[in-house]
């Protein structure tokens, strides 16, 4: 039974990805590239079980882990994917929007 919900969290996280913009040059491109991540963080991005949270953190840990997970320094089942795909202004401009959500 988990197995099977992680092929579908992991299925509707890809799939959600093919969405992504490709800069987040706006407020709005930011919010759709972070709604992206709730395909595993949740829908509040507030983490369950061995999925952490999103909220609370500072701009700048945020930055850190995704670059982190980026360069392979962070090891994680999806993340590392997804991060590879990121620009470093989708990076910054998620680091900032997420730090902002309490």
């Amino acid at each position: 039974m988990r197995r099977g919900l992680f092929a579908v969290a992991l299925a509707a996280a890809l799939t959600a990805g093919l969405s992504i913009p490709a800069n987040a040059d706006t407020a709005a491109d930011t919010a759709i590239l972070a709604g992206t991540c709730a395909g595993c963080h949740g829908a509040e991005l507030g983490g369950s079980g061995a999925i952490p949270t999103l909220r609370g953190h500072s701009a700048e840990y945020i930055r850190f882990t995704l670059k982190a997970f980026q360069n392979g320094e962070r090891q994680a089942t999806v993340m590392n994917r997804l991060a590879a795909g990121y620009s470093d202004a989708e990076i910054d401009a998620l680091a900032i929007y997420l730090s902002k959500l309490q």
